[in-house]
């Protein structure tokens, strides 16, 4: 089971915070940083010092970090033209060495896109399949030749795709808990498929339907990985869970209830649930990024003990 450390700097955080925390997350045996795409904070949060740009933050944590794994959970579909997009992509995975992955959303948010005069599109889904065909079209096209693509929404002529992932391509993580369109826009686009912040129930019958989906395209379910985000806040005895999950505005019972909270053991034990229907990777949403000591509990007495 891979952990990944999953922060939401919208809710206030610089990039020096942020770059501490990935740092944290590089020596602490965690396998990837990831970040949320936002412009505006959520809930009571001032949100102060202000929003951080996704890209522009993995571009800096990219000459700053040496081996994890950097990406976002979902980058906003609605903030970047596509075309746009598939360099900003390709350069940041140039710059950290081959180590970044594209987590694409529709974009849902209309407060950020009011607040930051961002057009808010009635046809988001339409428009991510597009942007999922035009981003993945111009990186498997071939140097040396073009890439045209005539769609509702987006046209390109000529463009010559250019530059390239280090790997070709960069691994495309896509999410949500749509039963029909998001499952097959999963089987035909992505490494990835990633359910936030739901029951092992409900992944297990996503995960069913993404199966089904890529059947049905003729790819082997198999070779998607499933991963599950949820929120997390584990503490040594009952009074540091209390602690923590006060430090985030939240009760403890309903984080045992719908993330992953508790002793170390309690959070093992919930973790290999999700493994046992077919998770193999989660995202440890963390929302206090000062608390360097939760990360440290985490690495020591939760990921020692998932092998």
């Amino acid at each position: 089971m891979d952990l990944r450390i999953f922060t939401e700097p919208q809710q206030g955080a610089s990039y020096d915070t942020l770059l501490t925390v990935a740092k944290a997350t590089e020596d602490l045996g965690f396998d990837a940083f990831f970040r949320s795409d936002h412009y505006v904070a959520m809930g009571s949060a001032d949100g102060l010092p202000g929003p951080t740009d996704a890209w522009i933050t993995l571009a800096g944590l990219a000459r700053e970090t040496r081996r994890i794994r950097l990406g976002t959970l979902m980058t906003a579909g609605t903030f970047r033209l596509p075309g746009v997009l598939a360099i900003q992509v390709a350069q940041v995975d140039q710059m950290s060495g081959g180590r970044v992955e594209l987590g694409l959303g529709a974009g849902w948010f209309e407060e950020e896109h009011r607040a930051y005069g961002i057009p808010f599109p009635r046809e988001k889904f339409a428009r991510l399949e597009e942007q999922l065909a035009i981003v993945t079209g111009l990186w498997a096209t071939e140097p040396g030749k073009k890439f045209s693509y005539e769609g509702t929404h987006y046209q390109l002529t000529d463009s010559p795709a250019l530059p390239k992932p280090v790997e070709g391509r960069v691994p495309v993580l896509i999410g949500g808990h749509g039963a029909t369109r998001t499952p097959r826009l999963a089987a035909q686009y992505a490494d990835e498929f990633n359910i936030p912040f739901a029951s092992i129930e409900d992944s297990e019958r996503q995960f069913g339907r993404v199966k089904a989906a890529a059947e049905t395209a003729g790819r082997a379910p198999d070779d998607l990985v499933y991963s599950n985000a949820l929120v997390v806040c584990v503490g040594k005895d009952d009074a540091e869970v209390a602690r923590r999950a006060a430090a985030i505005g939240r009760e403890v019972d309903e984080l045992k209830a719908n993330g992953l909270a508790g002793s170390p053991a309690e959070v093992v034990d919930k973790i290999g649930r999700y493994g046992a229907i077919g998770a193999s990777r989660i995202y440890l949403q963390v929302l206090d990024l000062h608390d360097l000591d939760h990360l440290e509990l985490i690495s020591a007495q939760v990921q020692s003990q998932l092998g």
